[in-house]
């Protein structure tokens, strides 16, 4: 024990100084408060209506984005698939909205989430920003126009840890950033054509031998858990508002679990998908790339129903660190005033249509889940109309009451989270890969396009969601429609790809 004794004189300046450093205090959350005020009468004034739009304690609200890789809409419990365990994204689709039909419009290369994320991360659209790709850093994070940076300059403390993957320094773009990590884990050559007919299978997705996931002795999805709960604790000392990117690698290849996850899932049990082809059977630029190539040729039920045990175990062991790290939000006392928002990169095939990878513009590819929760969100809703996933970047803008940057071009999502299900979004949605795929969807109806092999595809998405009746030659005219829906929407995209000489047919020349 001991005390300290002060004059009067400096008792008195020690208090005043108290007293000035909570007066600059109040005057600084004075100012915050105007300045989202007057964002939000910018924000009004630009829709020319009177937003729902509401903050807890009229405090501008948090975010916490957790995004997965190579997670199709198809491998969620809530959303449809009875083989799977996912507990606490099934708890999230309960809390909140969930966007059935959220898309990725596609990508210039094999690492299909490369564009993904940096469209998500810009707010450009697909072509736009892969024009600026090599110069991502100086022409976005540089001058301020990551999405981010956009939070930052706008009161919020931003943090990231996981899955980067863009041409831009990630702890550049946020103030607070660990372990960023690259495109994939470690990959191993006993993880490649794999399980082979009637030969021992070289590879254990729980052995730590592999590396993989394993890399610094830890599994990465762990780590990143581990990230977020210090990240929370931080934030829940503070008062100012948080943006939190949260990039988990899985389900990405290597798909590795500790042995309790793959466990759960007895291979011989699990659903072959309905598409299931032995191979892909046409040439569209993909077929033999790496992702196809951790399985053999041709397919069987085995070889997909062990590739699926393994996708299953490491989905449910990131479930599991999902559910760590809304534990840490709610220890907060910040989950009221927080939308938590769950989604991916871009689905993946596993075994659908003889493919397994995302280079591919079927609805297992293409389609995400996409849930958000929040304040005012209904709770249990579903929206069907189509989305583009990076519209979570505007999105986070206009809760926040922040005027959106001139150069995004993804839309907002505000008006469904608020209860408008009659909001008016895109008409058709675009997919591309590379020059070899090109896809638009309208009315229900999917038109698939290989450029370099003349082929075209139609599908009617209510009638056949599996995608495995081609329509194209029953069904001219709608073929024909929705390949002039498809160069309205290369026009959005900023696609030059030339499909009129490809399909003088469908063209009408």
């Amino acid at each position: 024990m001991f005390c300290v004794q002060f004059c009067p004189s400096c008792l008195h300046a020690f208090w005043f100084a108290a007293f000035l450093s909570e007066l600059n205090r109040k005057i600084m959350m004075k100012i915050k408060t105007l300045r989202l005020f007057a964002s939000l009468s910018l924000l009004l004034v630009g829709t020319g209506g009177v937003s729902s739009i509401a903050f807890a304690e009229d405090k501008q609200p948090n975010f916490l984005f957790i995004f997965a890789d190579d997670l199709t809409f198809q491998a969620v419990h809530a959303l449809g698939n009875s083989d799977v365990k996912t507990p606490n994204i099934d708890s999230l689709a309960s809390r909140g909205m969930t966007f059935t039909h959220a898309y990725n419009p596609g990508a210039w290369g094999g690492a299909v989430c490369v564009a993904s994320r940096t469209m998500l991360l810009t707010g450009k659209f697909l072509w736009h920003v892969h024009a600026d790709y090599n110069k991502t850093d100086e022409i976005y994070r540089q001058t301020g126009k990551m999405w981010p940076q956009t939070l930052e300059a706008n009161g919020y403390d931003t943090y990231f840890s996981g899955k980067w993957h863009v041409r831009a320094p990630a702890d550049k773009a946020f103030q607070t950033a660990r372990h960023i990590r690259p495109g994939m884990p470690n990959q191993t050559p006993e993880g490649y054509h794999r399980p082979k007919p009637n030969e021992p299978d070289p590879w254990s997705p729980y052995d730590p031998k592999f590396e993989g996931f394993w890399k610094g002795g830890k599994h990465w999805s762990e780590v990143l858990a581990d990230d977020a709960e210090e990240y929370l604790e931080l934030a829940g000392k503070d008062d100012s508002p948080f943006f939190m990117y949260l990039a988990f690698n899985a389900p990405h290849d290597p798909r590795q679990a500790p042995k309790e996850y793959v466990d759960m899932y007895d291979p011989d049990k699990l659903t072959v998908p309905a598409n299931f082809l032995p191979e892909y059977p046409w040439d569209i630029g993909s077929n033999k790339i790496r992702d196809e190539i951790i399985a053999p040729f041709p397919r069987t039920d085995h070889i997909v129903q062990v590739h699926l045990q393994e996708y299953y175990a490491i989905i449910t062991h990131m479930d599991a660190q999902i559910g760590r790290i809304l534990d840490g939000l709610e220890k907060t006392g910040k989950a009221d005033n927080t939308y938590i928002v769950f989604t991916a990169d871009h689905g993946l095939a596993v075994g659908s249509h003889g493919l397994m990878g995302k280079q591919n513009q079927y609805e297992h590819s293409v389609r995400v889940p996409f849930i958000v929760v929040g304040p005012n969100v209904p709770q249990g809703s579903r929206v069907s109309e189509p989305v583009y996933l990076q519209d979570i970047h505007p999105t986070t803008f206009d809760l926040a009451g922040i005027k959106k940057p001139d150069h995004v071009e993804f839309q907002s999502l505000a008006g469904y989270l608020q209860g408008d299900y009659d909001c008016e979004h895109y008409s058709a949605v675009y997919g591309a890969y590379t020059e070899t795929q090109r896809m638009a969807i309208h009315d229900g109806f999917k038109l698939i396009v290989y450029p370099k092999i003349g082929k075209s595809l139609l599908f009617d998405l209510k009638a056949d969601p599996d995608e495995m009746k081609d329509l194209s030659d029953s069904q001219c005219s709608k073929t024909r429609e929705l390949f002039q829906v498809l160069l309205k929407q290369q026009a959005v995209m900023g696609d030059q790809l030339d499909l009129i000489a490809a399909f003088p047919d469908l063209a009408g020349v």
